[in-house]
């Protein structure tokens, strides 16, 4: 099974299909209408920090980190370059990298999305993925979380957060845009974790209400996990 082969060997996304081509555009054009609107309607991420924090404890200057759907570098990228960490930023949206270069121009952003990334590459010692992986189908997020594992050197750490739901690529309303969506209940994102080969050491549940009237309340999970391979 490649690292693009989902569950059960279902096809993750292909980067160079068509149809990806045009989910990729659709997603990108959404997140350069929200912009900056994204941290005034998610102004209060505590628990996004204190996964921050988990990795300054345990990491050293100048530990790489790669941080997957950056969206405007804050509060991670700037939280981890502050701590002396090697940042590399990647999210699909043009607009999201430019805002992220200035707010953090001590960390490196690339527009581009995860999928595309080199599996042989296997340099980071850690990744974090808050909420991007959910604008993914669930055959994705499996891939996706394989491919994390071969970019993560032996032992590397990561992070991850979804919304707690039950759908798999779902149209939503979010922030005057239409996206796409899946989620996990918690004991299935943990399994799916797991199976792409992490051990999860700290794992965190909370409801959290957005600023926005535009975005609904939600409950929040995050992992701490560590590449077990």
């Amino acid at each position: 099974m490649s690292v693009l082969d989902g569950e059960e060997g279902k096809p993750g996304p292909d980067p160079a299909s068509a149809a990806w081509a045009e989910r990729r555009l659709g997603l990108a054009a959404a997140y350069d209408g929200i912009g900056e609107r994204y941290n005034s309607a998610f102004p209060n991420r505590e628990a996004q920090l204190r996964c921050g924090g988990w990795l300054l404890e345990q990491l050293r200057p100048p530990a790489r980190v790669l941080d997957l759907g950056s969206g405007t570098g804050l509060p991670t990228a700037r939280q981890l370059v502050d701590g002396g960490l090697a940042v590399t930023g990647v999210d699909i949206s043009s607009r999201m990298c430019d805002l992220a270069a200035a707010n953090v121009p001590g960390a490196r952003f690339l527009n581009t999305d995860v999928m595309s990334l080199d599996p042989a590459d296997g340099s980071y010692d850690a990744a974090v993925a808050f909420f991007s992986f959910l604008n993914l189908p669930r055959h994705g997020i499996a891939s996706a979380l394989r491919l994390v594992h071969t970019l993560l050197r032996p032992g590397g750490l990561f992070c991850i957060a979804m919304v707690e739901s039950d759908i798999d690529d779902v149209v939503i309303p979010f922030l005057g845009r239409h996206l796409r969506v899946s989620g996990y209940l918690r004991d299935e994102l943990r399994a799916e974790v797991e199976s792409a080969g992490f051990s999860v050491e700290e794992e965190k549940a909370i409801s959290y209400a957005p600023a926005s009237t535009q975005a609904q309340p939600e409950v929040q999970l995050f992992l701490n996990c560590r590449r077990a391979g």
